[in-house]
This record gives structure tokens, C-alpha cells and sequence, in this order.
């Protein structure tokens, strides 16, 4: 069973919210379309770097979205 996150709104183009687990190294994305992402085995470096972000869709396109094992979760 898909165990979801507490996730924070965030300012972007293209994503809505994000959260972090740092037990599991697991990234939780909603983008603005209502998809919901994880991305697998995230250091917490690579979070803090793309909340602290100043073009959020840019750092995700090009250092998470092709780097993390992901899944689609429903909610």
C-alpha cells in the first residue's frame, strides 16, 4: 500500500506541492495537473536544493524527473 506525505505547497509552473521523507529517501511531487509522483532513494540535498530553488521546474526537469526510480500514486 502507497504511503503518502505530507506535502507543502509550492510556488511553480509546474508542480503544486512537495514532500520528503528522510527515513525512506522517498520525494513526493503533485504536479499541477493532480499527478501524483514518488521518486525513490532522494539524498536530502537534492530536496533542500530544489525547495530552495529559484525555478523549481527547472532543477526537477533537469535533476530529478530522468535521475530517480518513480511511480505514479493515486490519491
Amino acid at each position: 500500500m502507497v504511503r503518502f506525505l505530507e506535502r507543502q505547497h509550492v510556488k511553480s509552473h509546474i508542480l503544486r506541492s512537495v514532500g520528503y521523507d528522510d527515513s525512506t529517501k522517498i520525494l513526493e511531487i503533485e504536479f499541477t495537473s493532480g499527478l501524483v509522483y514518488q521518486y525513490s532513494g532522494v539524498l536530502p540535498k537534492v530536496y533542500a536544493d530544489l525547495m530552495h530553488s529559484a525555478e523549481m521546474g527547472k532543477y526537477f526537469s533537469d535533476k530529478i524527473r530522468t535521475q530517480f526510480r518513480t511511480k505514479q500514486v493515486i490519491e
